[in-house]
């Protein structure tokens, strides 16, 4: 049997982790590229080897199938009642959308996408810290008792627990009750109080990762959890900007759009939106 070399390029390595492995360890990876070198052994033992087999981007389907996970990208734009938040998993970190609707009805509040009983006593505080503050926001009081509020958070199939979701869920509510839109390039992760305060929360390093992979280059985290920065690689820590906070207000002040930058934002993507059709061309002269 002759020797035949194996070239792991860059854009390989990093499809397979990022299309077929999905934890904070080296397992699965190590199991990923084990199935491609059988692979190619049993190509060589059947003599149709080649002289190098370069792993790509481009071929790794071929060898470990279609992908088996696909990252969560930042929205396209700010949204109103729709929110960032980072979950930390057996596997690893990720990112979540939260979305906050309002409909009319009598106050009840819905909850869909497959939660444990840890979030939705969460989502219960984000919401009553949010009617307890509405005035302070500019809604009616009574506007809770006539509404009816849906929190879904996607990815139904997935089961989804703990309380790290306070304050993004929280950030959705006041985000739909006001009309301020969520900026979408900041993510963040914090068990929120009645009170309004931001309690620690863990995983913090595999969080900062999965937003990092997402792009998105502000998160919010807990005052308490700032001295777990310590285990985020340095260069990450540089290229993206955190903020540590105490209360929800500060939450607010971050990660929402003032109504006057939002009304501006509207005009723009309107004015972007409603381009005048051009002229349509003359029909030809009919042949006499």
């Amino acid at each position: 049997m002759t020797e035949t070399e194996v070239i792991w390029t860059d854009s390989g390595i990093t499809k397979i982790t990022t299309g077929y492995t999905k934890e904070a360890g080296l397992r699965n990876l190590e199991r990923e590229i084990g199935t491609i070198c059988r692979k190619i052994a049993v190509e060589v033992a059947e003599g149709k080897e080649r002289k190098s087999y370069r792993i790509t981007d481009g071929n790794i389907e071929k060898f470990l199938g279609p992908m088996k996970h696909f990252a969560e990208e930042l929205l396209e734009r700010d949204q109103v009642g729709v929110a960032t938040g980072l979950a930390w998993t057996s596997v690893g970190g990720d990112i979540l959308f939260i979305e906050a609707i309002a409909v009319r009805g009598k106050g009840k509040l819905v909850l869909t996408g497959q939660l444990g009983d840890v979030m939705k006593e969460s989502a219960q505080a984000a919401l009553t810290y949010a009617r307890a503050h509405s005035e302070e926001q500019g809604i009616a009081s009574d506007y809770f008792e006539i509404h009816d509020v849906h929190i879904h958070v996607p990815a139904g199939a997935i089961p989804k627990d703990g309380p790290s979701a306070g304050i993004t869920i929280t950030s959705a509510i006041i985000s739909m009750i006001t009309g301020r839109p969520v900026k979408r390039n900041v993510a963040m992760t914090g068990e929120v109080t009645l009170r309004g305060d931001v309690l620690p929360i863990g995983g913090v390093k595999e969080k900062v990762l999965a937003a990092r992979a997402a792009k998105i280059s502000t998160v919010i985290l807990p005052k308490l959890n700032e001295r777990d920065m310590i285990d985020v690689p340095e260069p990450i820590k540089r290229d993206m900007q955190f903020h540590f906070v105490e209360h929800v207000e500060e939450v607010l002040k971050l990660a929402l759009l003032d109504r006057s930058a939002a009304e501006q934002k509207t005009t723009e993507r309107a004015g972007r939106e409603s381009k005048p059709l051009p002229e349509p061309e003359p029909a030809p002269a009919a042949a006499s």
